[in-house]
């Protein structure tokens, strides 16, 4: 009976057809995308400021912060704050009004949350996913996949996806550089869910987070040794370009993930 209903649960979660496209275009070979933020030899910065939040820096200066909910933030506003609907560690009802970009990632009514945000050389699109509710339903386009491009990179943040990702899905995000994923195994989806998602789009860089504990973490970086490299920076400040991408698939973990 259990296993009927957990199979039930993740039929009920996958997300409905999103047909607009979303994230970046995939590279034929040979060919550039269609959308360039940036020279690829130019540098963004990723620092993790805890929990689901990163600070992404364009070349230019252009600053975004994940998942926001006012507590962690950088010392000055951002350019751009992204926010899931999970709970109130995902999102903030009172952004600071100095945040010229506000993108909530839930849906408002009827109609799915959509964005095609450019500021100077970064370029902002969503995916909207469902999630469960506290009462084991399923919450319509709760949450969205941000994904930001900037120095030629392509940066999905997968906020609090709840299961594994479909081929729509797939085709609307494209290629994928760099990914920030929750690997808490319980709040959102089971670590070997969320190695299924990055086995899925096949990133060259993976960014652990909300995985709470030491523990959890060495678990989920345990599961992942015999296909990816693994690195454990000291530093919460991560900065990578095309030129610098790993040769190898890695997963980088930066400390910070309460």
């Amino acid at each position: 009976m259990l296993k009927r209903f957990t199979v039930l649960l993740t039929l009920s979660l996958i997300a409905w057809p999103f047909e607009a496209w979303a994230g970046c275009a995939p590279i034929a070979f040979g060919q550039p995308r269609i959308w360039r933020a940036a020279a690829g030899d130019d540098s963004v910065q990723i620092t993790f400021l805890g929990h689901a939040s990163f600070e992404i820096v364009s070349p230019r200066g252009v600053r975004a912060i994940t998942d926001y909910n006012g507590y962690n933030i950088a010392s000055e506003p951002p350019d751009i704050a992204t926010m899931n609907h999970a709970h109130s560690s995902h999102y903030t009802s009172a952004p600071d009004p100095r945040i010229p970009h506000v993108l909530r990632g839930w849906k408002d009514g009827d109609a799915a949350p959509r964005y095609e945000l450019t500021v100077q050389d970064m370029h902002v699109t969503n995916l909207p996913t469902n999630i469960r509710n506290w009462r084991g339903g399923t919450e319509i386009y709760g949450n969205s996949i941000f994904v930001f491009e900037t120095a030629g990179l392509c940066i999905a943040h997968l906020g609090h996806l709840h299961h594994p990702l479909e081929p729509q899905d797939l085709n609307a995000l494209g290629h994928i550089d760099v990914v920030m994923v929750a690997v808490d195994g319980a709040w959102t989806m089971s670590q070997s869910d969320a190695a299924t998602v990055i086995d899925q789009l096949q990133p060259r860089v993976v960014i652990p987070m909300h995985y709470f504990t030491p523990d959890v973490l060495a678990g989920f970086l345990d599961m992942m040794r015999s296909k990816y490299a693994i690195e454990i920076r000291p530093s919460p400040m991560l900065e990578l370009s095309r030129t610098t991408l790993p040769g190898q698939p890695t997963v980088i973990a930066l400390p910070g993930g309460h």
